[in-house]
């Protein structure tokens, strides 16, 4: 397991998009779940957007609910 030290959005000044699938990968497991702030290393108020647009990108079938193995 790897953490990232510091909230990367707040470092980078920008906050999470349903659209910007690419950067969404690291924030999810293989399986589909989202990781918790804790091993990410995001902030309480940029983990709560980056839940919310996972879900809206998923909703929109941008992302899948779940992967087989």
């Amino acid at each position: 397991m790897v953490v990232i030290k510091g909230c990367r959005f707040c470092k980078e000044g920008r906050i999470p998009d349903y659209k910007d699938i690419a950067s969404f990968r690291g924030f999810i497991s293989e399986h589909g779940r989202i990781y918790s702030h804790s091993r990410t290393g995001t902030c309480a108020k940029h983990q709560r957007q980056l839940t919310v647009a996972i879900k809206r990108a998923r909703h929109l079938a941008l992302l899948p609910f779940m992967t087989h193995i």
